[in-house]
């Protein structure tokens, strides 16, 4: 355990920094603090309403921050190629928005929802901002993921899961290709001799507020007042000096260890190639 605490991090004026689904959960005191320490952010989020009351929440507490509201649809991936293209410059990305434990959906694109948003979107994104970060002096990408990645399992005969589909074991699918595409992320950053490092992170059980509670909605608020300390280790992965790409930060800024699978370049790596397949976006820097 460190004493590392938000307060700690670098003043990051000059700076500017991507956090997808910004608009609530961990995003939202993600976005906070980066922009408390001097960091032009990006609030990247499906709904412009609650884009755009996250960021007078921010500049209530900020005020003068250098904030800004960005439709992204992470489930769509027309959506994901337009913020990309409209953005000019990133230092710092944080692939943060996911959704957990639905009823099987899809996206617009045709993917099982938890997988197309969780790890494909992200996916996605990633690759076509990844010119602006390799532009950037010290550029990091920080993935949430979930211990729930150690229940995943990917059948790469049926990403659909058209053969069977549970809630949870969707949910730690996704979380499973999380960390693989950040471990992945970090071999291919190395070996093109970047700069840029990958980050994995667990934010613990705040991350449960990412669920429809339905009849237990009284307990919402219960969960967003553990946000703050579930947005630590993305705020850690994203500043700290002595972070090391490839590292899988968890709640009190543990080190974690993944799971065999999530610890397989094989798999890893064929991950990588169907996600390219799927959303048709290429890392031509790293392949």
């Amino acid at each position: 355990m460190t004493s590392w605490t938000p307060d700690s991090m670098p003043d990051l004026t000059g700076t500017t920094a991507v956090v997808t689904g910004a608009n609530s959960g961990i995003g939202l005191p993600t976005a906070l603090e980066l922009a408390r320490h001097g960091a032009r952010v990006v609030l990247a989020a499906r709904s412009p309403e609650r884009g755009g009351e996250a960021v007078a929440g921010i500049l209530r507490q900020v005020p003068g921050a250098r904030v800004e509201y960005r439709r992204l649809d992470l489930a769509d991936l027309s959506s994901v190629r337009e913020f990309a293209a409209a953005t000019d410059a990133v230092d710092l990305l944080v692939n943060n928005a996911g959704i957990g434990m639905i009823a099987r959906q899809e996206t617009r694109d045709g993917f099982e929802m938890q997988f197309g948003v969780n790890h494909l979107g992200h996916f996605a994104l990633t690759g076509l901002l990844l010119p602006k970060l390799l532009a950037a002096p010290a550029p990091r990408v920080v993935t949430v993921s979930s211990d729930a990645h150690s229940v995943g399992r990917l059948d790469f005969t049926d990403l659909g899961l058209e053969r069977g589909y549970g809630r949870f074991s969707a949910y730690g699918r996704s979380k499973l290709a999380n960390l693989l595409f950040a471990l992945e992320l970090q071999r291919r950053a190395e070996r093109a001799g970047t700069g840029l490092l990958s980050v994995a992170t667990h934010p613990g059980t705040t991350a449960t507020n990412i669920i429809k509670l339905g009849p237990l909605q009284f307990l919402l608020g219960v969960f967003l007042k553990g946000a703050a300390a579930g947005a630590r280790p993305s705020l850690y992965a994203a500043t700290a000096p002595g972070i090391r790409g490839g590292e899988f930060v968890g709640p009190r800024l543990k080190l974690l260890t993944p799971s065999r699978t999530a610890r397989s370049e094989q798999v890893a790596r064929r991950l990588w190639q169907v996600s390219t397949e799927l959303t048709g976006v290429r890392f031509k820097e790293f392949d």
